[in-house]
């Protein structure tokens, strides 16, 4: 199997003033290509840093870190973004979608900044990405139309539009209800099962039972590595929940 993550011996300091904060203190993760690994651990464990460094919005003091077989940890700012828009596919727990913008527009917006992409492929692209997440209903709508669970599909859709070889969710169920929060878990594992590798961070102890592998930080360190036994199916949990009433 393929590492599209492999990160070797990763350091992180900060600088506050005269004191280094060691937020990452040698850490390995290697991520195979079509699993589901859910990143959980307090405030201050070093999962933040860890997936900064990851969606390659920053880099590390010292280490190695591969993407998808390229060597990233040194590449300067812009290349970081240039690989950044090629190979992840974001997904954050407030949507982060534009506010006066339809989500077709929205779904569009990463594939802007390839050049090799003609206007009539973006929009099929973006088309096809938001009926993949069920809203082909829905893509003329405004953000401020669409329900929170509608926003973050098309969010999920915003991050497949690119066919990134690894989609991030940062909290993506933060903001959901229950039911909600299943439905949206329930399209992630529908996603790994098609192939696709997703790496989510979650303090919630339900939803990293969604995934295949939970790998859970303190103080800098991978605390401990474990696969998920008795893995939650969202849509099996979803049947079992009761139906809200309006």
């Amino acid at each position: 199997m393929d590492a599209i993550i492999d990160i070797r011996t990763l350091r992180k300091n900060y600088y506050v003033g005269e004191v280094t904060v060691h937020a990452l203190r040698g850490v390995d993760l290697r991520i195979d290509q079509g699993e589901f690994v859910a990143i959980m651990g307090a405030s201050g464990s070093g999962k933040s840093t860890m997936l900064n460094i990851i969606g390659c919005l920053d880099r590390p003091t010292e280490g190695d870190y591969y993407l998808d077989g390229v060597s990233v940890a040194k590449m300067t700012k812009n290349e970081r973004a240039a690989i950044r828009n090629r190979k992840i596919g974001f997904v954050f727990q407030s949507y982060n979608l534009l506010a006066r913008t339809s989500a077709l527009d929205n779904v569009e917006l990463p594939l802007m900044y390839n050049s090799g992409i003609k206007a009539r492929e973006r929009r099929e692209r973006a088309i096809a990405a938001l009926e993949s997440v069920g809203l082909r209903d829905r893509m003329d709508h405004m953000p401020n139309q669409l329900s929170g669970g509608q926003q973050q599909r098309v969010a999920i859709a915003r991050s497949l539009v690119n066919d990134p070889v690894v989609i991030l969710a940062d909290e993506a169920t933060g903001n959901l209800d229950t039911r909600t929060s299943y439905e949206i878990m329930a399209l992630f594992q529908e996603l790994n099962r098609q192939g696709k590798t997703i790496v989510f961070v979650t303090h919630e102890t339900d939803i990293a039972r969604c995934a295949t592998r939970n790998v859970v930080f303190r103080d800098g360190h991978i605390l401990r590595e474990e696969e998920v036994k008795n893995r939650l199916i969202a849509a099996e949990t979803l049947k079992s929940l009761p139906v809200e009433e309006d």
